[in-house]
């Protein structure tokens, strides 16, 4: 019987947990990451849909433009 209730408990409980990792929003073509802040090691580029940043490491370069 107590299984059974810790059974129910935990369901109920993993329903309310949101699926993925959803502190790990990715952008900039899955370079980088939405954050509310960005790290020493990051530079903020652009917001992401959820109004937090999009969070680049300085060694990922945006596509130059090409010219015809």
């Amino acid at each position: 019987m107590t299984q059974l209730l810790l059974l129910i408990v935990f369901l109920l409980v993993l329903g309310h947990v949101p699926p993925g990792r959803s502190e790990f929003k990715r952008c900039w073509n899955g370079q980088g990451a939405c954050r509310t802040y960005c790290t020493r090691h990051e530079t903020f580029m652009h917001l992401c849909p959820d109004a937090s940043l999009c969070c680049i490491p300085y060694g990922v370069k945006p596509a130059a433009a090409h010219k015809p």
